[in-house]
């Protein structure tokens, strides 16, 4: 298996966080060796085989005389830093609830008959 590089050194911003549906696009502009570093990356790492049979697909067409096509985006907007779920604060907290009673019949979150 070829050197991986470094996370930072990769051609596309932001690898391991673009949706596998939208990957392919991604890749077009991109030339065999760029191709070929993010599959030593993603074989060193996430080894995640859908990923690595797109770079092989990819890689393969290069291979067969695909052009790259299009340019690389400065950022990708599937990925972007404000997707980390809602803010906690006590005004986004859930009713006080009891545990379970546990076979306590004289807990006040089970209803009486």
């Amino acid at each position: 298996m070829a050197d991986s590089p470094a996370h930072d050194d990769l051609v596309l911003p932001d690898y391991d966080h673009i949706p596998l549906g939208t990957l392919p696009s991604r890749l077009s502009p991109l030339d065999e060796a760029g191709v070929s570093g993010l599959l030593a990356y993603e074989q060193a790492h996430g080894n995640r085989l859908p990923v690595v049979q797109v770079l092989e697909n990819r890689l393969e067409a290069l291979r067969s005389g695909t052009e790259p096509s299009g340019s690389l985006p400065d950022e990708l907007p599937e990925v972007t830093r404000s997707q980390q779920g809602s803010k906690v604060s006590p005004a986004t907290t859930g009713p006080k609830i009891n545990p379970p009673s546990q076979g306590d019949p004289t807990n006040p979150a089970q209803p009486r008959q």
